[in-house]
This record gives C-alpha cells, sequence and structure tokens, in this order.
C-alpha cells in the first residue's frame, strides 16, 4: 500500500494563501482516492476536501468551498491542497490520507486506509 508524506505547512496571516502537498509512494498512485482532513487541538478530526484516484470528483467541506481547492499530479504522485483567504479557524495539523477505492472521495474518516503523519497550518489574526 502506499505511504504518504505532507509537506509545505506554515504559519500565514488571515487572508493570505498557502498550499500543503502530500507525496505518496508506490506505483498505483491512480488507483487511489485521496482526501485532505483536519485537526485542531481540543477537536476530532474533520474532513476538509477529497478527490477520486482520477480526479475527475471532487468534494469540499462547506467551511472551504470557494476558498480551497484539491488536485492531484499522477506523474508526481501527489495530491496537493490550496488554501485561499485563509482564516485563523483554518488552523490545524493537515493530514492527508488514501482511500483504496478510487471512486472514494469519502467525508468518512474510516473509508481511509492510509494516513501521513500530518503538517501544522497556523493563520494568525
Amino acid at each position: 500500500q502506499v505511504q504518504l508524506v505532507e509537506s509545505g505547512g506554515g504559519l500565514v496571516q488571515a487572508g493570505g494563501s498557502l498550499g500543503v502537498s502530500c507525496a505518496a509512494s508506490g506505483r498505483r498512485f491512480s488507483s487511489y482516492a485521496m482526501g485532505w482532513f483536519r485537526q485542531a487541538p481540543g477537536t476530532e478530526r474533520e474532513f476538509v476536501a477529497a478527490i477520486s484516484g482520477s480526479g475527475g470528483t471532487t468534494f469540499y467541506a462547506d467551511s472551504v468551498k470557494g476558498r480551497f481547492t484539491i488536485s492531484r499530479d499522477s506523474a508526481k504522485n501527489t495530491v496537493y491542497l490550496q488554501m485561499n483567504s485563509l482564516k485563523p479557524e483554518d488552523t490545524a495539523v493537515y493530514y492527508c490520507a488514501a482511500d483504496r477505492d478510487a471512486f472514494g472521495a469519502s467525508v468518512r474518516r474510516n473509508n481511509y486506509d492510509v494516513w501521513g503523519q500530518g503538517t501544522q497550518v497556523t493563520v494568525s489574526s
């Protein structure tokens, strides 16, 4: 199965932009749907965005719709999350996850089989 490594987190001011990436090992990247989740201190891990194996289907949490964009590059085995118009409430550890069902793109944490280690995103007010 794939292994996932996130990168690109950091500190940004409110209203700014930041991109995070998730590099996957393995040769069957396109057979996995991918998702981004986030977890702030004292809260449960919540769904942010998901993309199907082909990249043709995407889903977003209402809280990020219109501000965040998920994409993937199968040639680079990488999934991206571009975050614009960031708010302090977007501060969290961001995790990418892989679902063996390429058509998945699920909002449910339990549907995902593999998780990365997370990357911190901090938005200052």
